[in-house]
């Protein structure tokens, strides 16, 4: 196993806002979803985490032998637990059977974050999970009896986790030292609707008689009265109110950025504007009374393109738009570098964090798709580095190899890798940042023209690997995935390659390059360019050149 990195939010207060590395994730159900197909997305984001491709075949192991776990953050070796007989083909966060897993921190009770001698922390769940189970129903329970038996070694998880026909999102936190295991709850996430967590516990009250719908730990309740956190009955219990209380940075770092994702599919979120500002009331037990439902109807069917314009986002169009504050600079960029909080005169003031952030080491919308067999059916569209400016390209769950761009051990976070996806796409991200209202124009008409390609491509792929299957074929089915994922992958990442040649010569030094007909314009006499464009900054910029230094800047007439 490798190392991949964490990504931690911790709950926040108005007078303690740290800093928030972060994740996100939205949960689209069968019938919320065009061609019916259940979808799960994951930006996996840290200022510390490579983008590469994870891959586990399918193997048997012979009785007795043991799994060595190593801790995800950091390396560390937690321990041994038993192997199963047979596990499961895994690529990235997607098994052969289609199931699909990814996960936010959101980190809460901090007297719960540590649990001596646990052996099993989230990054090692997911993946042993992913080998071990075939449907969502199944990967819950994988999960929650592993960390019953050997400890859970992390602070508070929301996993989202979907297969061909459910969407269920698994809250769990861990029980602290001095007991091993944790308390969860899960819910399946009603057909038609969707769901979104971001590094915020999303579960607050639940049913707790219908398991066709909500499972949950034996002691999510008990265990809550023993530590004198929950007095009340028990219908009025919340998991979240109570494990992880939501405060100022929960809504305005984590929470506003599924109010920004179901913002874009639903017009009616506009009432939840205050507490995504980090605006919250409270009733006499400190529970919240604005937050936002776990889950909403989409005002109509979600397409896969929908899905990934909801992993693009800066907060356009909305009262945190990132675009519209003196921090974007002359050239209209939605980033903050980091910290995201600091403070003038004693006063705490923070930047808004956005879906698409420019730490994310790899992002992907997992697409399941009941009506194919399996191999076939299930596609990580998969995504290097910021999720605004990547191109999600497909990888079927089928495939026997990885390309080589993606691999994991090309290159690393400190290892530069010229045939490195997440180097390349990285590159080009961190170029655009410099005259970002311009160049991101450019990446968008590459990105747009290759995922419209393989919307288009992918089915005729789809047909000719289901002939050999239906045949009885699967080697040749899995050889036709195969070629034609590691062909989009390789494609996609030489033309993003030539893409960051082309926008270092029309840019460099600030200067535009004139372009007719798609090729650079050079003087009359061909030998030289043609005189290069100097767009003047925005009017709003000289203004605030000048706000406080008119006579310094003023020229004489």
């Amino acid at each position: 196993m490798k190392k991949i990195g964490i990504f931690i939010a911790l709950i926040f207060s108005v007078v303690q806002l740290n800093q928030v590395n972060g994740c996100t994730n939205f949960l689209i159900t069968k019938g919320a979803s065009v061609g019916s197909t259940p979808m799960i997305t994951y930006a996996a984001d840290s200022h510390t985490l490579y983008g590469e491709l994870y891959y586990w075949p399918a193997a048997n192991h012979k009785a007795g032998t043991l799994v060595d776990v190593y801790e995800w953050d950091t390396g560390k070796f937690l321990g041994k637990i038993p192997q199963v007989a047979h596990t499961y083909q895994v690529v990235g966060n997607m098994n052969e059977h289609q199931l699909a897993i990814g996960e936010t921190t959101y980190g809460g009770r901090k007297e719960l974050a540590s649990q001596k001698g646990a052996l099993v922390d989230y990054g090692s769940l997911i993946y042993m999970t992913l080998q071990r189970a075939k449907s969502a129903r199944e990967a819950i329970k994988v999960m929650t009896d592993m960390v019953r038996d050997y400890g859970y070694a992390s602070s508070g998880e929301s996993f989202s986790i979907a297969d061909k026909e459910e969407v269920w999102i698994l809250e769990m936190i861990g029980k602290g030292d001095g007991q091993k295991g944790a308390v969860w709850v899960a819910q399946r996430i009603p057909d038609g609707y969707i769901s979104g967590h971001a590094n915020q516990a999303r579960i607050t009250q639940f049913p707790m008689n219908n398991p066709a719908e909500c499972l949950y730990a034996p002691d999510v309740i008990s265990f809550a009265r023993e530590k004198g956190w929950f007095s009340g009955t028990d219908s009025e219990f919340s998991f979240s109110d109570t494990y992880a209380p939501v405060e100022f940075g929960g809504a305005r770092f984590c929470d506003a950025r599924v109010w920004s994702g179901f913002n874009k599919v639903n017009k009616q979120m506009g009432q939840y504007e205050s507490y995504a500002l980090g605006k919250i009331t409270y009733d006499k037990n400190h529970y919240a009374t604005n937050r936002m439902p776990l889950w909403i109807k989409p005002d109509a069917l979600i397409s896969l393109e929908n899905v990934m314009g909801m992993m693009r986002d800066h907060y356009e169009g909305t009262v945190l738009d990132m675009t519209k504050d003196p921090g974007a600079g002359p050239n209209i960029l939605p980033y903050r570098w980091r910290p995201m909080t600091w403070k003038v005169d004693s006063v705490s003031y923070c930047h808004e964090r956005a879906i698409s952030t420019q730490q994310t080491g790899f992002s992907f919308v997992a697409q399941c798709r009941p009506a194919l067999p399996d191999p076939i059916g299930g596609v990580l569209w998969f995504g290097l580095d910021d999720t605004y400016s990547t191109c999600y390209m497909p990888v079927y769950c089928g495939i026997s190899t990885v390309p080589n761009s993606i691999k994991v051990g090309n290159g690393d976070f400190l290892t530069w890798s010229e045939t490195s996806a997440f180097w390349t796409f990285n590159t080009v991200t961190n170029f655009c940042y410099l005259r970002y209202d311009d160049m991101i124009k450019d990446v968008q008409k590459l990105q747009s023209r290759k995922e419209k390609s393989f919307f288009s491509g992918i089915s005729e792929v789809d047909q000719k690997a289901l002939i050999f299957w239906n045949k009885g074929d699967k080697v040749n089915a899995i050889k036709t995935l195969t070629a034609y994922s590691v062909d989009q992958v390789e494609t996609t990442v030489k033309e993003w390659k030539e893409l960051g040649h082309y926008l270092m010569i029309k840019y460099k030094d600030g200067n535009v390059m004139k372009e007719k007909d798609g090729q650079f314009e050079r003087n009359e006499y061909g030998k030289l360019p043609a005189q290069p464009l100097h767009p003047s900054y925005p009017d709003f910029w000289y203004r605030l050149i000048i706000d406080k230094n008119k006579d310094h800047f003023k020229a004489v007439e």
